[in-house]
């Protein structure tokens, strides 16, 4: 298997770092390390999907799937405490270290374990967030898309971040085909944050 940030996989040689950033309202701290997404910042595709989901007031259970080392789901459950959030991964270095992040950011509505996209997922949410793992292959992007429905509450959404080049197209196809509806909340700098609706 390709040593990526897509697996469970701690062999690659451990190089931990911290970065200080500012989303929402929050300056957070994260520990980062080598072999996780993103080690020396927020991604931009993060920052905007952060920046443009909707968190509807009735929202009580938030599911981010593929969390990495936490920055979605943390800022987010920093700035929505009544909310609880479940953050899930397959790479068990991010894993950790998103534990560590919650800690460190004083979170309490927040749990985080391991699952391969839905496999130890066994309830339903109000919305879905990723930004999924490119690298894995359009096959786990379109898997985290096609299965979401079954773990979305009614009126529950799914926001997916995902750049033009990297397959934003055939990801809208995906969710009008699964929901029978997506909506492309925002454009920025080629990343497409798509929206798709339980109705």
């Amino acid at each position: 298997m390709t040593n990526h940030y897509y697996n469970n996989n701690l062999e690659t040689k451990s190089c931990e770092r911290s970065i200080n950033f500012k989303l929402l309202s929050y300056d957070l701290t994260f520990y980062t390390d080598s072999g996780v997404f993103s080690k020396t910042t927020i991604d931009y595709g993060t920052r905007v999907l952060v920046k443009n989901c909707k968190i509807e007031p009735w929202y009580k259970f938030i599911l981010d799937v593929g969390c990495g080392y936490g920055p979605i789901g943390i800022s987010l459950a920093k700035e929505f405490e009544t909310i609880h959030f479940d953050l899930i991964d397959v790479n068990l270095r991010a894993l950790s270290l998103a534990k560590r992040n919650a800690v460190l950011n004083k979170l309490k509505n927040i749990t985080i374990f391991e699952s391969n996209i839905y496999e130890m997922i066994h309830t339903k949410y109000d919305c879905i967030l990723s930004n999924p793992p490119i690298r894995a292959g359009k096959n786990v992007v379109h898997k985290i898309i096609e299965d979401s429905i079954k773990y979305l509450n009614p009126n529950g959404a799914i926001y997916i971040v995902i750049q033009k080049k990297q397959g934003a197209p055939s990801a809208m196809e995906k969710l009008k085909l699964i929901f029978g509806n997506c909506d492309v909340i925002c454009r920025d700098k080629g990343y497409y944050i798509l929206k798709s609706v339980n109705n």
